[in-house]
């Protein structure tokens, strides 16, 4: 679609719409979550391309480590020293090999830290990328069934928590496994003895942490969803706000929000009570080896198995493990939620990959096949072909209930019909958004369904009243319908079919004036004029019209509809008409009630019929003022 997202309205007022008229919104399908395999193979590429970073950050802080033990170990040299018997020099040499351990401690940590944040940096950058165009490569009726909120927080809250744990958690993790793995190493060489004490506290951290574990994913999992639910509730609410104050329905969406923030409340209470049991444990962990080391080096000394020095470095060990690994259970937690969020965000690329959700529940998947050559090569004809079309947004009930239409190459087709008798199904059928439950939808003779996104884009094209401005100059507005470069001719040759170049031209800096959120806001007609504008340069073979001149006055929308007609000659247009000069205009006309097509012909062939469009168009035509709901 050029600029515009599909469907008329917002979103309370869409399903409002689909109550009273006999439609039924898309249902509600969370956008999918990928499993544990595909979280470990993306991070086994992550491996694999950032390995060199990742080893530079384990040596550098193996070395930060190393240097860190050389405290305790010298600690204890000098007491047996001093119980044996040593110099002042000597004691001064240990004292200052103990300050220069310090000062190479510190200076490896800080290289550490450094190339740790370069690695988190670099990777989450290409995660960040690899979402961005996974949600660009989304179909678009996959979108519409989810709703909004599920992946604006997938965008907001699930990429902001991973971003953290990369930049930050990861790091710290991997640093601190290494600091327990050497500290474990310098106990074990001390005396092997004492090792036994110091490993008094796995059995409670494994107990304790696979208990953790089998619920975190999950829980965590519950908790972005629930908070998913309840950002998808207030774009709702907020979007149709009028809506909701017409119908006087402000008790049920706020007792609706209410339910969404229970839920998320009971989620995130469950997370933090699955914590609140391991915490306790983990604090049993860290006392318990300290102690029992102390108590069996005292002992074994008292046999005379070890110095007091080793009994005192072997202490100090155990005491010095307690940060790392107490670092190291803290970002465990965090990292538990960053692998759900992960899942979640790697669910985009799935879903985008595979096209998952672009034909209703209850249908059957679409065929996979590649577009030939010839068929990447060109757009095809503009013929429209609809074959024994069955559709449904939900399995149990059918909007379309069969549908047969033809178009020939550059031929003109209005569709009206009452509000609600699914003429913008039938667009978006046709426009590749939805693929049918049953028959088959062809554009330029291939089937949309077995096409890729890219390509069905380029065969055919939605225009609807729900028009967009992106931040940024009004000339790169208009070249974004194009993939390669467009040069200002051809944007200003657009413009002139679309007649924005007379007040663009106004403005201080012409096509480089600045549009969006903080800069020039566009009123709804100039913005539908832009789409439009992106539209030319878009060059489809097929074009769908929903209303794209609604916002406009009628008698400018008229000029500019006569306007597009001669730049789009060739083309085929379906236009959903909202005023009946669009249909008088048009090759034919297709009268659309209850899912089905009830009349077709030209203009003056159903006024000789005297069926539903001649008498729509005598209401019209009688009294100008006034314009039927079409």
């Amino acid at each position: 679609m050029i600029g515009t997202e599909p469907g008329t309205g917002t979103a309370p007022e869409r399903r409002q719409e689909h109550r009273e008229h006999g439609e039924h919104p898309p249902h509600r399908t969370i956008l999918p979550t990928a499993d544990s395999a595909h979280v470990r193979a993306r991070l086994g590429e992550a491996l694999r391309a950032h390995g060199r970073t990742l080893a530079l950050v384990i040596l550098l802080h193996s070395i930060a480590a190393l240097a860190g033990l050389a405290a305790p170990w010298l600690l204890g040299t000098i007491i047996d020293a001093v119980r044996s018997g040593t110099t002042t020099a000597r004691i001064d040499a240990t004292v200052a090999l103990i300050a220069g351990a310090m000062v190479v401690h510190a200076v490896f940590t800080y290289g550490s830290v450094a190339a740790s944040i370069r690695f988190g940096e670099a990777f989450i950058a290409e995660l960040r990328e690899e979402f961005m165009r996974s949600v660009l490569r989304l179909p678009l009726a996959t979108v519409e069934r989810a709703g909004s909120g599920d992946l604006v927080t997938r965008t907001g809250r699930d990429a902001g928590h991973l971003a953290y744990v990369v930049r930050s958690s990861l790091p710290e993790a991997i640093i601190a496994l290494v600091t327990c793995s050497l500290t474990v190493v310098a106990v074990g060489t001390v005396h092997p003895l004492l090792l036994l004490p110091a490993l008094t506290a796995v059995p409670v951290f494994w107990l304790g942490t696979r208990w953790y574990l089998r619920r975190a994913t999950p829980g965590y999992e519950r908790e972005l969803a629930a908070y998913g639910d309840l950002v998808q509730g207030m774009t709702d609410t907020v979007e149709g706000a009028h809506t909701v104050e017409a119908l006087r329905r402000a008790d049920r969406m706020r007792a609706r929000g209410d339910r969404n923030i229970g839920r998320a409340y009971a989620a995130e209470r469950y997370t933090l009570w699955i914590r609140s049991v391991w915490y306790p444990t983990l604090d049993l962990g860290y006392g318990l080896p300290v102690a029992a080391t102390f108590l069996t080096g005292g002992w074994l000394y008292t046999q005379g198995i070890v110095t007091l020095g080793q009994a005192t470095a072997a202490t100090l060990f155990v005491y010095q493990l307690i940060e790392p690994l107490d670092r190291l259970i803290m970002q465990l937690d965090a990292l538990m939620y960053g692998f759900a969020a992960m899942r979640r965000l790697l669910g985009i690329r799935l879903a985008a990959a595979d096209g998952a959700g672009s034909k209703p529940p209850g249908s059957t998947p679409p065929r996979a096949a590649a577009a030939s050559p010839a068929t990447s090569a060109s757009t095809g004809s503009g013929r429209v072909e609809l074959r024994d079309v069955h559709f449904g947004y939900r399995p149990d009930v059918e909007v379309l209930p069969g549908v047969d239409l033809s178009l020939r190459p550059g031929e003109r087709l209005a569709m009206v019909g009452p509000s609600g008798a699914g003429k913008s199904t039938l667009g978006k059928l046709i426009a590749g958004i939805h693929a049918p439950t049953s028959g088959s939808v062809l554009v330029g003779g291939a089937d949309l369904s077995t096409l890729p996104s890219h390509e069905q884009r380029r065969r055919v094209v939605l225009v609807t009243q729900e028009t967009h401005v992106f931040r940024g100059t009004l000339g790169d507005n208009v070249a974004m319908a194009c993939d390669g470069a467009v040069t200002p001719e051809e944007i200003s040759a657009a413009l002139e079919a679309t007649e924005c170049a007379e007040w663009i031209r106004d403005l201080p800096e012409g096509l480089d004036t600045r549009v969006g959120t903080g800069a020039l806001e566009l009123d709804p007609a100039h913005t539908q004029q832009l789409a439009l504008a992106r539209l030319v340069l878009a060059d489809p073979r097929v074009l769908i019209l929903d209303e794209a001149t609604s916002l406009i006055d009628p008698r400018a929308a008229h000029r500019l509809e006569r306007s597009l007609n001669a730049v789009l000659e060739g083309r085929t247009v379906v236009a959903i008409a909202h005023r009946l000069h669009t249909a008088h205009d048009a090759d034919r006309i297709a009268v659309v009630q209850d899912g089905g097509i009830t009349e077709l012909g030209t203009h003056d062939e159903l006024l000789a019929r005297d069926g539903s469009y001649a008498s729509l168009w005598r209401t019209w035509h009688g009294d100008s003022a006034q314009h039927p709901n079409m």
